[in-house]
């Protein structure tokens, strides 16, 4: 009887810190309005690095360090992916993105998704939408978001990690006008 009792007792507590780690996960996102970060994504084995600046909801900059020029752009209702050679429109509901740049929607879904702490170093929330699943992935120290892994249009997986991690900066709109409208 002992056995099952500390069992019991095991599994409340670990739901008890996942429901503290997620309060304070959704708390440190109500107070984000926009973020500047790194990256690395990895699709296909392929590697590609830059740096964002994301604002709620659904505008994002990002400029990939690769001599292709390659940028990415949203402002919240499409999506332009741009090089040298060539550029891609998307309409952003048609994409991931379209989830995971929207706060409101992350938050809804973290209330409503059991947590899973990873490695005692990140908690992770996964949900379907349009029958893609979204994986995100906190920082179980500062709750910040560290990534995310997802199906992209093409259907490969996408995992996207981010560091360098600025809160609340200055941003000139014009950064999320999309590049054919220059």
């Amino acid at each position: 009887m002992k056995k099952y009792f500390l069992i019991f007792f095991l599994l409340f507590a670990n739901n008890e810190i996942i429901a503290l780690e997620k309060k304070k996960i959704i708390q440190n996102l109500e107070n984000i309005k926009n973020l500047s970060f790194n990256f690395e994504q990895n699709i296909n084995d392929e590697k590609e690095k830059g740096k964002c600046i994301l604002e709620y909801p659904k505008k994002i900059f990002c400029k990939y360090n690769q001599n292709n020029q390659k940028t990415l752009t949203s402002n919240g209702r499409y999506l332009v992916i741009k090089t040298i050679d060539s550029h891609y429109i998307y309409n952003i509901q048609k994409t991931p993105l379209n989830s995971i740049l929207d706060k409101n929607f992350i938050l809804d879904k973290i209330r409503k998704a059991e947590g899973k702490i990873i490695d005692d170093k990140f908690i992770n929330f996964s949900f379907l939408e349009k029958e893609n699943e979204i994986n995100l992935f906190f920082n179980k120290n500062n709750y910040n978001l560290v990534g995310w892994q997802s199906i992209d249009i093409y259907q490969n997986l996408s995992i996207t990690f981010i560091s360098s991690i600025v809160k609340n900066i200055e941003i000139d709109e014009n950064l999320f006008k999309l590049p054919m409208q220059d």
